[in-house]
């Protein structure tokens, strides 16, 4: 199969050309080796070679010999080999040395330095609807942190066709699967996550069968503000069994570490208002096909349950508005304040520019998003925060424009970085 080009592979090329290693994190089968190769003369796979180990202890430098940039696949199974590289940086004093790749972080015992100075990170995710081709891009994160009215035109997806690709998700592997092949493979992931990964990451043995009722509490919970004592409660009540709270913690923190779920944080923000800000994030897995997958769902049951799909459409746009907003040097929050004020999304530069997202999966409940998108600017501390730059409702089944009120709506299908 032929490459297909990624939103970050920009950014990895800018970071490789300013430092003397870059480390490329993601979910495992996301596409990092691959984009790596793109850019690499040759490579060293860690988690393959079965001379690493025996290298490491003998000659550790060999394993970094080789034309550069050379990729370092899989280091994290070999976690001293960070330092190595780390202090043939220092030597060289040359900049696009080493690329690393890795689906897990080590664990916090594996002392070593940050590599502040000589290691710069990208992070990768699954594929956007514009790197899978599903969006057209006319309507650019870009443009609305630039404002203006929304011209296009654009013929957005039916609901079985976003439902389809709910279900499919954004692997590179499952490109050219149909919907029945990409439920047996993310069911499979899911399933190895459970019975292989949660224990070989650490070393420490997980029970499958648990790791199995927090996967799916946290399917059940996907895009919501859920805390550890809720899935607790949430597992004793849907499941067979019960899971203790020390035990959920230690579960969620090495799926954060296999990247499988990425929270997204509370916005931090200035208010004139008397309400207090909640801090707590909202939940996500890295893909949201891992959540159909994790409750076993299909088109039927997705169909059937348009309200817990609509959760779904949230976590989509989410992800693909985090790979838009790390390409336009901005991070992806959320609002929710004591008064019950809640936008699904804000988008972030660190300059402190801003936008404001709801997203509605149908084309319904416009209003009501537009008016939770005109009260929290009305309760933002414009004395200390930067107005908004856009105001807008990203949707599934409508089409983009922008309302009198200078809303945009935007269809998921044109939304691009």
């Amino acid at each position: 199969m032929d490459y297909i080009q990624r939103i970050s592979d920009k950014e990895l090329e800018r970071k490789l050309n300013a430092s003397g290693a870059v480390l490329i994190r993601g979910p495992k089968a996301s596409g990092k080796t691959a984009s790596a190769k793109q850019l690499a003369k040759s490579v060293l796979n860690v988690d393959r070679d079965e001379q690493v180990q025996a290298l490491l202890g003998l000659a550790p430098n060999r394993l970094l010999l080789g034309e550069t940039p050379r990729l370092i696949d899989e280091w994290q199974v070999q976690p001293k080999i960070w330092d190595y590289i780390r202090h043939e940086v220092d030597d060289r004093k040359k900049n696009a040395q080493f690329i690393l790749t890795g689906s897990a972080n080590p664990d916090e015992s594996a002392r070593m330095h940050s590599g502040a100075g000589r290691f710069t990170i990208v992070d990768m995710r699954t594929m956007s609807w514009q790197e899978l081709g599903f969006s057209s891009g006319k309507v650019s994160l870009a443009q609305l942190f630039q404002g203006g009215k929304i011209d296009v035109y654009d013929q957005p997806p039916d609901l079985e066709f976003i439902i389809e690709k709910l279900i499919i998700g954004g692997f590179p592997a499952l490109l050219n699967k149909d919907i029945s092949q990409a439920i047996d493979l993310n069911r499979s992931y899911i399933e190895l996550l459970a019975e292989v990964d949660m224990s070989r990451v650490s070393s420490v043995r997980r029970d499958p069968v648990k790791v199995m009722s927090l996967l799916r509490s946290l399917a059940r919970n996907t895009a919501t503000l859920v805390d550890i004592s809720s899935l607790e409660s949430d597992i004793r009540y849907k499941e067979t069994g019960s899971i203790t709270r020390p035990t959920v913690y230690d579960y969620l923190d090495t799926l954060n570490r296999l990247m499988i779920v990425e929270d997204q944080p509370a916005w931090n923000t200035h208010i004139r208002s008397s309400s207090s800000l909640r801090k707590a994030p909202k939940r996500h897995f890295t893909d949201v096909s891992l959540a159909v997958a994790a409750l076993g769902a299909n088109t039927n049951s997705l169909l059937n349950d348009l309200n817990f799909t609509g959760f779904l459409f949230e976590s989509l746009v989410t992800h693909d508005l985090r790979v838009y907003a790390q390409a336009n040097d901005a991070k992806v929050y959320h609002y929710r304040d004591s008064s019950g004020l809640e936008v699904d999304s804000i988008v972030q530069k660190y300059t402190g520019e801003w936008c404001a997202f709801e997203i509605k999966l149908g084309i319904g409940q416009f209003d009501e998003a537009a008016a939770s998108l005109k009260k929290l600017v009305s309760v933002i501390d414009s004395k200390k925060i930067k107005p908004a730059q856009s105001l807008n409702i990203i949707t599934g089944t409508g089409i983009s424009y922008t309302r009198n009120d200078g809303i945009n709506i935007i269809s998921l299908a044109s939304l691009g970085v």
